[in-house]
């Protein structure tokens, strides 16, 4: 049904890696991107965490040095991002309504409008994060939710979508999520 609305290959993330902390961010700056738009619930902390421990650190940290033009891109609300975004000192858009265009749009203002090309979202969620980032022309990697348990009511809800429309991507394209080895991770 959803695909009524929205193109098949809104759907595909160009990577899948098991967390944040597996994703080789040399690689990306060797490919071009100089933005990394990440969600925060579920990819970074979980719901009912609400600061960055140590490790969260170290990587935003890492980031940084890189050289990465970083933000924290949620749906959620302002003070959970603001804390957060504030302690990995890192600019932040709250309220995003991913997967529309309109909170994407907020942070390429911020920097410049620069190449969507030149962004990566990562998120844990096929129903905003890779359809928004798709959307967008951005590079999308999709990483496994850290704590599903603690989710609120709408996001079990966009879970269920999500493995509908999985379930109907794997009939057609196998090989895709052979590759990403997404069969056994959603």
């Amino acid at each position: 049904m959803l695909e009524l609305f929205f193109k098949k290959k809104n759907f595909y993330p160009n990577d899948y890696k098991k967390n944040v902390f597996d994703i080789d961010f040399v690689k990306l700056k060797n490919m071009g991107i100089e933005n990394i738009f990440i969600d925060l619930d579920n990819t970074l902390i979980s719901y009912d965490i609400h600061t960055a421990d140590e490790k969260i650190l170290l990587f935003f940290n890492n980031l940084h040095q890189l050289g990465f033009n970083v933000f924290i891109i949620s749906n959620n609300k302002k003070d959970r991002v603001k804390l957060f975004a504030d302690k990995v000192n890192s600019r932040y858009v709250y309220s995003a309504q991913k997967p529309f265009k309109s909170g994407f749009k907020r942070a390429l203002k911020k920097i410049g409008y620069p190449n969507p090309k030149t962004v990566c979202l990562i998120g844990d969620q096929f129903m905003t994060d890779v359809l928004g980032g798709k959307r967008m022309g951005f590079y999308v990697i999709v990483v496994d939710a850290i704590k599903r348990k603690s989710e609120k009511w709408y996001t079990k809800f966009n879970r269920r979508l999500e493995k509908r429309i999985l379930i109907r991507l794997r009939r057609t394209d196998r090989e895709f999520f052979d590759r990403l080895n997404l069969h056994e991770k959603r």
